[in-house]
């Protein structure tokens, strides 16, 4: 099995899980997306800001611990992010509060915006560069994707030059191919849309696919779309169909639904 060179940019948090929970876990789309991508095996490096704080330490020894190299985690003054987050008696999550602390000003700098260009893929999560880091990326022909779900800010949306565009849209099919095409539309070369309960669907403009989900007892949803996306960069990049990439995506989905939190990690109190 070969071992792919993978960086992920962006966004960290710690998931503040309110009482009946009442614990912490490190979460945020970029991190869940590394771990998940060194739990399967591959080079992952994670570039992205934490606080000189207990939180900003907790974040940078699970990545250790999980495999991922954190070379370029910057560690500054300040505050690392956190979301408060309640479940409801069904299990949905509500974000409650977000403060993004040092997250919201990282960009990456001149340097490793090189070392970023060396890579066999790049995943962007929530980051605030108006566009610029995938652009610059794109037009050296960097292997790129992202997710916009993540990011609810038109100025930091656009998809030109994603070779994969994630995204989410509610059950209805029509609802998610009206993405998928819209977001092929705007550049990306493929996209591949999640719809909850429904499973996902994918498109490269010439070829569709769709997959189901995988029966699992859901604990907790937290980082199951990121799960899914490291599935399919997974299988993606190892060359699989799109119905192929889709399901491993799934599967990934499926063991993560099993467990408290994005990536497996011993909680800590609130």
């Amino acid at each position: 099995m070969s071992r792919l060179r993978f960086a992920v940019v962006g966004d960290n948090c710690v998931d503040r899980f309110m009482p009946p929970v009442g614990q912490t876990l490190v979460g945020g789309n970029a991190i869940n997306v590394a771990v998940q991508l060194a739990l399967l095996g591959h080079e992952t490096s994670y570039f992205g800001a934490v606080g000189l704080d207990a939180d900003g330490a907790r974040v940078r020894d699970l990545l250790i611990r999980s495999g991922v190299l954190t070379d370029h985690l910057r560690m500054v003054a300040g505050t690392t992010a956190y979301t408060n987050i309640e479940l409801t008696a069904s299990g949905d999550r509500v974000f409650a509060f977000e403060d993004f602390g040092v997250c919201r000003d990282y960009l990456p700098s001149a340097e490793e915006m090189s070392v970023l260009a060396t890579m066999d893929h790049v995943h962007l999560g929530w980051i605030t560069d108006g566009g610029r880091i995938r652009q610059a990326l794109a037009a050296q022909g960097v292997g790129l994707s992202q997710d916009i779900s993540v990011n609810n800010d038109k100025a930091h949306l656009g998809v030109s030059g994603l070779g994969i565009a994630f995204g989410s849209a509610g059950e209805d099919r029509e609802g998610a191919e009206a993405l998928a095409r819209d977001l092929l539309a705007q550049g990306a070369r493929m996209a591949v849309v999640t719809r909850g309960s429904e499973g996902s669907l994918a498109t490269d403009g010439r070829t569709w696919a769709d997959a189901g989900i995988a029966p699992v007892e859901v604990v907790d949803t937290t980082g199951a779309g990121d799960s899914f996306i490291a599935g399919f960069l997974d299988a993606r990049l190892r060359g699989h169909d799109l119905a192929a990439c889709l399901e491993r995506g799934r599967d990934c989905a499926a063991v993560t639904c099993g467990h408290i939190g994005g990536f497996p990690q011993d909680p800590a109190p609130l």
